[in-house]
């Protein structure tokens, strides 16, 4: 016979149900001779047993008693703004004078800057943790680990320390604590028997500007930004940049990019490189037109964007006052548009609300004076009130935006210091884009004189649209574009001919 000895009935189990179960139960099927010491228990004698259930009793509550002190104590020390983790995240090191404060760890800071830079230049999380592995980076785990701290300072892979994933970069560049933050209560559970669930980040709590920030605000919203759109590379290699920020004029719908080697009349391969409506795409393999067509060229596109903000960044440094008055009254007409039609919206919104407050009363009475089934009440009356409880969060959250209208905030100033990080405007690089550059819309391109025509609206932050001043031109520059239009319209002239040539050929 096997003996199970314990020194009391808390050391089997704090859970009532499944002591009792086991000491019961399952020790009695299996012939298990179990003795509890301290509470003089012996399953062959069964009037000691008597008590056995409630030992197990106070044994949960006394569980449930500690569990309430030390979730009290966690809750005060959160809420208090003080870190509630036990270890430092990679990046700091806790101050030997205040265990609550946080100190930047330079070697570690370094690799964080690191991979915000890339991050903000275009390249997504497994090509970053895959260029940490090739110039042999340590890995947070084991960074940590080999200097007696963190969590995993225990079990950790000796043999690769320098494996780095997509996940462990992506971790790093969604901290908000980089910035100099404490965030507290990202996981909670309801029960101290429940496992830890995570939070959304509405519930988290925030406490800025704690310690000492190793990312600038700026670079970690940039950063946000660019992980919300996903760069998938092609056999170039390279994810282009512009992906994400390109939106038609018309249908509203993403840009979708082309790139792909074709054949030239000459023969040799070259790259094409364009963009077009994914809404018209789409519809050409459903076989409907939802929109039509919006085709620009990338080459185009990065041309537009490197002109207005080499345009307006020049006319910003040059007369700074100037530059920022115009902002201003550009911000404050945008913001009245956008106020009137959201005002008009929440009008809308209230009205309906109140329409649905008449209907729920009037369903109500009907169904009191039996002229409507219960069932039939019930279900119209849980649409009216999802219908209403929809419209009251789109009315709270018009009114927090028609807040954000009122406030008189100026943008020039944060382009200005945007401007100022940079010395050269020659070359449109990745990382310009990403900063500079809010959104791009293409609208469809019309004939006008024979040429095609399309406009680009180029959205900058901080300041909006972009009106770029098209120069007159001199009469050198007038003869050569009516040289230029002539070359074009003898060139169309001569497809015509070797087109109606074709279809002559083909019917013969």
């Amino acid at each position: 016979m096997a003996v199970l000895l314990a020194k009391d009935m808390s050391r089997i189990g704090r859970n009532y149900l499944e002591t009792g179960f086991y000491t019961e139960v399952m020790f009695r099927e299996h012939g298990v001779h179990f003795i509890a010491i301290a509470n003089n228990i012996d399953s062959d004698d069964q009037s000691s047993s008597e008590f056995a259930p409630f030992i197990n009793i106070m044994s949960e509550w006394y569980l449930r008693d500690c569990s309430r002190k030390i979730t009290a104590a966690y809750q005060a020390k959160g809420r208090a703004g003080k870190p509630t983790n036990n270890s430092c995240m990679y990046g700091y090191v806790k101050d030997p004078e205040d265990k609550d404060h946080w100190l930047i760890d330079e070697e570690a800071a370094a690799v964080v800057r690191r991979i915000f830079r890339l991050a903000a230049a275009g390249n997504g999380c497994y090509g970053i943790a895959k260029i940490l592995r090739e110039e042999k980076v340590e890995c947070p785990s084991y960074y940590l680990a080999a200097r007696g701290r963190g969590v995993t300072r225990i079990c950790y892979e000796e043999n690769r320390p320098y494996d780095w994933s997509g996940k462990t970069v992506s971790d790093i560049l969604s901290r908000p604590e980089y910035m100099g933050h404490t965030v507290n209560f990202r996981t909670s559970k309801k029960s101290y028997k429940d496992k830890r669930r995570k939070n959304s980040p509405e519930e988290w709590m925030v406490f800025e500007n704690t310690h000492e920030a190793i990312i600038d605000p700026g670079t970690w919203q940039l950063v946000q930004q660019t992980k919300k759109t996903v760069h998938r590379t092609d056999k170039t290699g390279v994810a282009n940049p512009l992906t994400g920020l390109l939106f038609c004029a018309d249908c509203g719908g993403k840009l979708y990019n082309h790139r792909s080697l074709r054949q030239t009349s000459k023969g040799t391969e070259s790259w094409v490189d364009y963009y077009n409506c994914s809404t018209y795409q789409m519809g050409l393999q459903r076989e409907t037109n939802p929109c039509c067509s919006h085709h620009i060229s990338t080459k185009a596109v990065r041309s537009l964007i490197l002109d207005a903000i080499r345009y307006v960044s020049q006319f910003a440094l040059e007369d700074r006052e100037a530059f920022i008055q115009k902002v201003r009254e550009a911000s404050e007409l945008q913001q009245e548009e956008a106020a009137k039609a959201l005002k008009r919206q929440l009008r809308q919104n209230e009205k309906r609300r109140k329409e649905l407050d008449t209907l729920l009363k009037k369903l109500y009475e009907s169904y009191a004076l039996g002229k409507l089934p219960e069932k039939r009440y019930e279900t119209l009356s849980a649409e009216y009130e999802q219908e209403q409880a929809d419209l009251e969060e789109v009315i709270a959250a018009g009114q927090q935006e028609l807040d954000v209208y009122a406030e008189d905030t100026s943008r020039a100033d944060k382009f200005l210091a945007l401007v100022k990080r940079y010395t050269d405007f020659s070359e449109l690089t990745t990382l310009m884009i990403y900063e500079f550059v809010d959104k791009v819309l293409v609208h469809k391109p019309e004939k006008v004189d024979g040429e095609r025509v399309q406009e680009v609206e180029i959205y900058l932050k901080y300041i909006g649209k972009v009106e770029i001043p098209q120069p007159e031109m001199t009469a050198e520059e007038e003869q050569e574009e009516a040289r230029r239009k002539e070359r074009q319209r003898k060139n169309h002239e001569k497809y015509l001919k070797r087109k109606t040539r074709e279809q002559r050929n083909i019917s013969m």
